[in-house]
This record gives structure tokens, C-alpha cells and sequence, in this order.
């Protein structure tokens, strides 16, 4: 055992945050420690880590066991390199070297002048060696290097100062550092939060090596699923612990509720048969014994409670979205640079509707640059963004968290984006992203991150736009957030673009998936799990050459695969029938493009007529409303005649697609 606590309490307040906790941690432990945003999963590990006192219980642990956990707050103002700082954390080793270095002068002095080096100095120095050799000091500068390189800094970052990076870099740093310093207990609080996910991968990998006991706290489901073999949640001011990885926890807490249910079931109605005793009988003399001995037996009993998890069963039904075009959004030699830092320069995507693409590679490719021009929030140097036909956009970001008004209540700041027939669902709204009771009155100032998270959400989709870009939306969000959200967009009729580095979630959502490496973009067809299958398979095939072509630029097309073993006068017909396919397919996409512009603008003549009958002259005459009446009629049916011009048009040019490219 390493570490314990036993009836640990500790309130804040005013609010119990938990109380009689305890919980063992052993040497080949993996604890997820779970929880809503709130529950005091922090607190209860800065206690295990001896940053904070308990109100109540205590913390046991061997003599000598070494704790420590993962800060959250880092100063930002230190300038020395990112070495340094990480070598820093061999502060017990470089002491050790240091005495190595004055114990070798003093027998050199003493060989110098002939004396016999006395038998204590060369003992001291042995064990000194020998504690620096069994602590890695010989591989200090490759061990650093190694696990720095794994968390994503390359050469040039490793020499850097800390002062000119931002948080979750720093972030990085600190988790470096903790990881060599090689602690029994590791204590990590939501380690992968600023972690891309070529690094989650490799953390991964270290945690599952480590020697140590490792307790993190995590809404990182498939981490937990992959890499704890037990669960301690946090809930209703108690903490229970389930033996097993996240599935596992998941089945025994259904199965735990479902026995409380029943037990609670029969105690409610053995209740109701004793109150109903109570009641008849509480008038008769002959009964009064009998009926204060049931009276008491009521007021002794220990109820049944059930958690109070109605909320996580709530689920978000996101409102129909208007029907865009087939195509989306077009980039066609997209150049963006930050001044002399090139980091697009000619790229091309096409999303068409229905797509749910999400952007994957490692932090500083570009990710979230094409994701805002792709929003259409950041300016780009060269290159075409066309958005298509009837397609509003939508764009979340972690920044707009900071837009909400603090002055404001959660409900308030939702009424500040909603129309008059929306106001009669905002509680309902709200009620979807875990805003319940009371909770829609708590002022923006006092929300926390997950809470903001929820509530700019909740503004986002409160009447969506038909192409979603989401930057990181699951950041902040605890599980259960996350499952709301998540059902919530399985759920959605638009498209998407997103970043996440929650692995559970995209394969739940995205059907494509677009690798930025290097200024370059490569498409993979299926969700992240397919995405890593191709990727492997293709290392294994060919690991000195590119896994994929890059994206297809607008025109690419594929030779016929039959077109080898054709004649010569076979050949020049089928290339001949080639190129009055691509004719009619290019007409087809022509046509289909102004039939678009053309519903464009005849429905906004539709809208004039709503202007056009407001007008008081118009609204007095009988006659003038008729003519309207009859012109719109007249546009309505042309609206009408475009559009299944549109579906034939948009189906043609679908399957011509599909047989140009194989």
C-alpha cells in the first residue's frame, strides 16, 4: 500500500463536498477518478497530495512514498528554456552529481600529495555513485529528450523560453517534468486536455509502463477505457469505487441503480402499508401502542435515496436545419502565412453536405487555421473560399466562452440570442446541457469552465446553422456533458467540421477524416479508429513512402482501371465516350450552380411580399392584395419547379462524380 485515506471529509462554503471518503492506492494501480464538474475531484487529490488539509479523516502513507501531482496554475513570466526548466526536475541527481564531483577533488588531492585515501571517503563515494547510477543520471539528457519529444516539442521548442509559450505548452512542460521526477503516487488532473493526439497516444504508452501508482481524472473515455483497472466516482458526496476499466464501471453502476431501485421500490411500499396503519388506527385507544411503536419505527428508518441523476438521462434534440446545397464549402489555393511563417500555400478541400469531417494532426499543422478560414473568421493571403448554396455557418470556439456577458444569468444570456417563439423552450434548452432547477439563475461571473462551455453551447445550437465548426467542443465538459452534446450531434441533419482530441467522440460523429501535415491535407474515408487502421496498414506496407495521395484538386480525375487492356481503336472510343461524359457532367454542374443562385434570389423575392402586404396602402386596398397575392403564388410555384430541377441536377452530377472517380 502507498497510500491511503480514511474518512476524509472536506466542505467548502458551506457545501459538503464529500465526506468518508476512503480509498487505497497500491503500487499497479490505475484509478479514474470521475465525477461532475463540481463534485471536488481536484480538491480530493490535492488532499491526497498533501496541498490541502482535510476537515475530517486523515492521509496514511509509508515512510520514504514519494507523491505528486500534475499543477494546473503555472507561472507564465519564467524565462528560461524549456530544458532548463524539465532538467529541473533532476533537482536530487544534479546534488548527487555535485557531490560526486567534490568527493573525486578531494581523492585527487589527496593522490596528488601521496596520502592514502581514506577508506570512509571512497565508501561515500561508492554508494554516492551508485544511488546516481540507479537514478538515471548517466541518461538525464536522453531521458528528457525522449519524453519531450513524445509531448510534441521538437528541436528548436526544447531551447525556447517558457515566457513565449502559451498555457498548454506550459501545461506540457509540467507534466514532463513530473513524469521524470518518477514519483510512487502520480497524481494527474486532466493530462490531456492540452495534449494533440499524436501525444496522447504516446502518453498512453508511458502511462501504461510507468512503475508507480497513477490516479488521474480524466473525461478521456477511451483512456479510461484502455488504461484503468479501477474507477472511483465522486457523487452525492460520497465515493464509490467499481473495480474494472470505464465499461466495466458503466455495467456495474447500472446494475448497482437498478437493485437500488428495486430495494427502494419495496421500502416505499412497506411505508405507504405503515402510514396506512397509522392513519386507520391512530383514533382507537386499543391500537395506540402498536401505532406509536410504527411512528417510531418510521422516524428510525434509514431511507432508501436514488442519485440524483435524472440529468444525465436528459438529451438534446437539436431543431431541423434548412436543406443546403450538395456542395458546402469550397477552398480552392487557400495560401496563409504568419509573416515569415508559411503554413498553407495552395491547398485545396471540398465538404459537401452531409459530411462530418474532423481535422487531425499534431498541434502547431495548422488545424485550427483551416478550421477558422473555413468559418470564414480568418482572413487568408491567397486562394478561394466559396460557400455554397442556402449553407449558414456556425463557428465555437474556446474564446467565445469570455464573450458571455458575467452580468448576466445563464437563462438571460440566452434570452439576449432568442427570438419571441423561442422563449417558451429556453428552460427546456437549458435543461438539455445540465442547467436544472435554480441553475438557469447563476450568474455567468460564477459559472465554472464546463458550466460556460455548456451554456455557449447551448446559444450555438439553440436555433443551428446547417454547417457546424467546432473548435475542441468537449474541452471543460465533464462525461456526462459530453454524452449530451455528443447524442445531441449524432442526432443533427447538417454538417460538420471539428477538432477534438476526445477519440470517443469522433468516431461516434464523423464519417471522413483530414490529416494536416505540413502545410498538406490527407483524406481518410470512415471514422478515427478507421482513420488509425489505414494509417498502420499503410506503414506496413509501404513505411518509406507517403501513407495517401493528398486531397484530389478540384478537376483530378482517375483513368478508367479496364483502360490497359483495351485496342488502340477501343482506346480513342472510350476516351472519346470519356469526354462527352466529363461534358455533360461539367454542364450538369454548371447548370446546377445557377439553378442554386437562382432559388437564392427568388426566395428573397418571397420575402419582399411579406414587406410588400405589410404595407398599410397595400393593406387597405383588396385589390392590392390579391395582385400581390396572385405574384407570389406565381414566384411560390417557380420556387418550387427550381427546386426539383435542383434534386434532378444535384443526383446527376452525384453519380457522375462517383463514376469519375472509380
Amino acid at each position: 500500500m502507498l497510500l491511503r485515506l480514511e474518512d476524509v471529509a472536506r466542505s467548502f462554503g458551506g457545501r459538503t463536498l464529500f465526506r468518508d471518503v476512503a480509498l487505497s492506492i497500491h503500487r499497479a494501480d490505475r484509478i479514474g477518478l470521475v465525477g461532475s464538474n463540481g463534485a471536488g475531484k481536484t480538491t480530493l487529490m490535492k488532499i491526497a497530495a498533501g496541498l490541502e488539509a482535510t476537515d475530517s479523516g486523515r492521509v496514511i502513507m509509508p515512510r520514504g512514498t514519494r507523491v505528486a501531482m500534475l499543477r494546473q496554475e503555472i507561472d507564465p513570466n519564467r524565462s528560461c528554456s524549456v530544458r532548463v526548466e524539465v532538467t529541473s526536475a533532476f533537482a536530487e541527481l544534479a546534488e548527487l552529481e555535485r557531490n560526486l564531483h567534490e568527493l573525486e577533488r578531494q581523492m585527487e588531492e589527496l593522490a596528488h600529495a601521496g596520502r592514502e585515501i581514506p577508506s570512509e571517503l571512497t565508501d561515500r563515494y561508492g554508494d554516492c555513485r551508485t544511488r546516481f547510477e540507479l537514478g538515471g543520471g548517466f541518461e538525464r539528457e536522453s531521458r528528457v529528450e525522449r519524453i519531450l519529444e513524445g509531448l510534441g516539442f521538437d528541436a528548436e521548442r526544447i531551447e525556447r523560453p517558457l515566457n513565449s509559450f502559451s498555457g498548454g505548452w506550459l501545461m506540457r512542460v509540467e507534466l514532463a517534468k513530473l513524469l521524470l521526477s518518477s514519483p510512487d503516487v502520480l497524481l494527474l488532473d486532466e493530462p490531456t486536455n492540452h495534449l494533440d493526439l499524436p501525444s496522447i497516444q504516446w502518453f498512453e504508452e508511458t502511462v501504461a509502463d510507468y512503475p508507480g501508482a497513477v490516479v488521474i481524472i480524466s473525461h478521456d473515455r477511451t483512456f479510461l477505457r484502455r488504461h484503468v483497472n479501477r474507477v472511483a466516482e465522486l457523487e452525492g458526496s460520497g465515493l464509490t469505487v467499481f473495480d474494472g476499466n470505464f465499461d466495466r464501471y458503466v455495467e456495474q453502476k447500472a446494475l448497482r441503480r437498478e437493485e437500488l431501485v428495486a430495494n427502494k421500490r419495496t421500502q416505499d411500499r412497506k411505508i405507504a402499508q405503515t402510514e396506512r396503519f397509522i392513519e386507520r388506527f391512530r383514533a382507537k385507544n386499543t391500537k395506540a401502542k402498536q401505532v406509536q411503536s410504527r411512528v417510531k419505527a418510521l422516524d428510525r428508518l434509514e431511507r432508501v435515496e436514488l442519485p440524483d441523476d435524472h440529468i444525465a438521462k436528459m438529451r438534446l434534440v437539436i431543431p431541423p436545419v434548412k436543406r443546403a446545397g450538395r456542395s458546402v464549402l469550397s477552398l480552392e489555393g487557400i495560401e496563409k502565412a504568419y509573416g515569415d511563417t508559411v503554413v498553407y500555400e495552395g491547398v485545396d478541400l471540398s465538404i459537401e453536405r452531409g459530411n462530418r469531417i474532423a481535422l487531425v494532426g499534431p498541434n502547431g499543422a495548422g488545424k485550427s487555421t483551416l478550421l477558422r478560414i473555413a468559418a470564414g473568421v480568418l482572413p487568408f493571403d491567397a486562394g478561394e473560399r466559396t460557400l455554397g448554396h442556402n449553407v449558414t455557418v456556425a463557428f465555437f470556439a474556446q474564446h467565445q466562452l469570455e464573450a458571455l456577458d458575467p452580468h448576466r444569468s445563464a437563462l438571460e444570456e440566452l434570452e439576449a440570442s432568442a427570438t419571441i417563439d423561442d422563449i417558451p423552450r429556453l428552460r427546456g434548452h437549458l435543461g438539455a446541457f445540465l442547467f436544472s432547477g435554480d441553475d438557469v439563475k447563476k450568474k455567468v461571473s460564477v459559472l465554472s469552465g464546463g458550466e460556460k462551455s455548456r451554456l455557449a453551447l447551448a446559444k450555438l445550437l439553440l436555433r443551428p446553422a446547417n454547417f457546424l465548426v467546432l473548435d475542441e467542443p468537449t474541452n471543460h465538459l465533464d462525461l456526462v456533458s459530453r454524452e449530451v452534446l455528443e447524442d445531441a450531434l449524432v442526432g443533427y441533419g447538417g454538417t460538420l467540421l471539428l477538432i477534438s482530441h476526445d477519440r470517443a467522440f469522433l468516431n461516434a460523429l464523423v464519417n471522413r477524416v483530414v490529416e494536416v501535415d505540413r502545410g498538406r491535407l490527407w483524406e481518410y474515408l470512415g471514422n478515427y479508429d478507421d482513420y488509425l487502421r489505414k494509417k498502420a496498414a499503410s506503414a506496413q506496407r509501404a513505411p518509406a513512402v507517403a501513407k495517401l495521395e493528398p486531397l484530389q484538386t478540384p478537376g483530378q480525375q482517375l483513368a478508367p482501371p479496364s483502360a490497359a487492356r483495351l485496342s488502340k481503336q477501343e482506346r480513342i472510343a472510350e476516351r472519346e465516350r470519356q469526354r462527352e461524359f466529363e461534358r455533360r457532367h461539367k454542364r450538369a454542374t454548371k447548370r446546377l450552380a445557377a439553378v442554386e443562385e437562382e432559388i437564392r434570389q427568388t426566395e428573397g423575392r418571397l420575402e419582399e411580399f411579406a414587406w410588400r402586404l405589410g404595407d398599410p396602402e397595400v393593406h387597405r386596398n383588396p385589390d392590392a392584395i390579391r395582385e400581390v397575392e396572385a405574384e407570389r403564388a406565381e414566384v411560390r410555384s417557380r420556387v418550387d419547379e427550381l427546386y426539383r430541377e435542383w434534386e434532378r441536377l444535384a443526383a446527376e452530377v452525384e453519380a457522375g462524380e462517383q463514376d469519375l472517380s472509380g
